[in-house]
């Protein structure tokens, strides 16, 4: 994310990857997509494929992707070199990334830098708000689980901790920044891409069902964010002023919401030649809650589960805390809210689960 502002707080905590298994299977359900688009395209070029990965955390959730489309790269031509483009907010982990890339982090698709001839990563110095590459240069841009982030937090909500719970002006704000920053983020790939190059993104969204990230039927997972923190407000641990900075900057579109922008044919976006090719809505099960099932301990899924909730969500919440309190006061609230979290689930764990919400998103540059 592009500029000082509050958004730049946020980060992912080290082995993002590792405490998110859920968003490897929402990548591996869209490499056939990915591996569609590069088919599509003329391979036997002599300049260099060059393929982004836009909000790549460590980058170890999409190693197996990278390698597919390398090889369906070379299965059209042989020799064509490869660049990989690497991209994150500007406080991203990337030493993680660059350690997985070669070989000092375990996993499974680790090190596909020492499997081919010809290929070459890198990471950018910039974020997806920004222009990532010269134009007309990029054949193909992949993201995931990524893009709900917002370039900046437009207001606090007074009363949640996310937008899927705000109303009125609040909720309006949210929506405005939203509806921008998703033009923003078009409006910069289409000057990147090369005619006939595609996007394949995959956001968090509301489905046609009204579902979203954690509320798919059981227990809102945003809605107990929010009874935690107003329960530790109550109990006087934390001030209101500290949980109304607690708002995280978010933002969950539709399908007609994405999709408006690349269809209406006023508009700067379709002017500038990306046309929709598809658009779909998914939900991949919570890994955890579907482990749950096997094994039926409650207090093993509430530990395995709360972690993937705290790899995204604590420099938001742990940055909202007053900095006149002590570093140990802070990590101290932290740690009990997220504590509270587990005991929550491990008393009472039917309903709770992180399902992925997705809208699956094709994108052609048509000139």
């Amino acid at each position: 994310m592009s500029g000082a502002t509050e958004a730049d707080n946020v980060t992912m905590r080290a082995g993002y990857w590792l405490a998110t298994i859920g968003t490897k299977k929402v990548i591996d359900g869209a490499t056939p997509l990915v591996l569609d688009a590069i088919s599509k395209m003329q391979l036997d070029r002599t300049d260099a494929f060059c393929f982004s990965d836009m909000g790549c955390a460590d980058g170890g959730s999409s190693m197996a992707l990278v390698r597919r489309a390398i090889e369906t790269v070379r299965a059209g031509a042989s020799s064509r070199q490869v660049h990989v483009l690497y991209t994150d907010q500007p406080r991203n982990n990337y030493n993680a990334l660059f350690a997985i890339l070669h070989g000092l982090e375990a996993g499974p698709e680790a090190a596909y830098l020492d499997d081919f001839s010809g290929v070459f990563a890198s990471a950018s110095g910039s974020s997806f708000y920004r222009q990532l590459c010269p134009d007309n240069t990029l054949d193909l841009g992949f993201s995931s689980t990524a893009m709900h982030w917002l370039s900046r937090k437009p207001c606090d909500i007074s009363d949640h901790v996310q937008a899927v719970g705000a109303s009125g002006k609040e909720l309006a704000e949210f929506q405005r920044q939203g509806h921008a920053d998703w033009r923003t983020i078009l409006a910069q790939r289409a000057r990147e891409l090369r005619p006939g190059a595609r996007l394949v993104l995959v956001n968090f969204c509301r489905d046609e069902q009204g579902r979203y990230l954690g509320h798919t039927g059981g227990v809102d997972m945003f809605g107990m964010f929010n009874e935690l923190w107003l329960d530790m407000v109550a109990n006087g641990d934390i001030t209101h002023a500290e949980y109304a900075r607690m708002t995280l900057p978010q933002y969950y579109n539709d399908v007609e919401e994405f999709s408006a922008p690349l269809v209406d044919q006023s508009s700067d976006i379709y002017r500038a030649g990306l046309r929709l090719e598809s658009i779909q809505t998914r939900i991949v099960d919570c890994p955890y809650k579907v482990d749950f099932q096997q094994h039926g301990d409650a207090r093993r899924f509430a530990r395995d589960y709360v972690p993937t909730l705290r790899s995204w969500t604590q420099s938001t919440f742990a940055g909202a805390l007053d900095p006149s309190r002590s570093l140990e006061s802070r990590n101290e609230l932290v740690d009990n809210f997220y504590s509270s979290y587990e005991d929550r689930v491990a008393s009472s764990p039917a309903g709770h689960g992180m399902d992925y919400v997705h809208a699956y998103v094709v994108i052609r540059k048509e000139f």
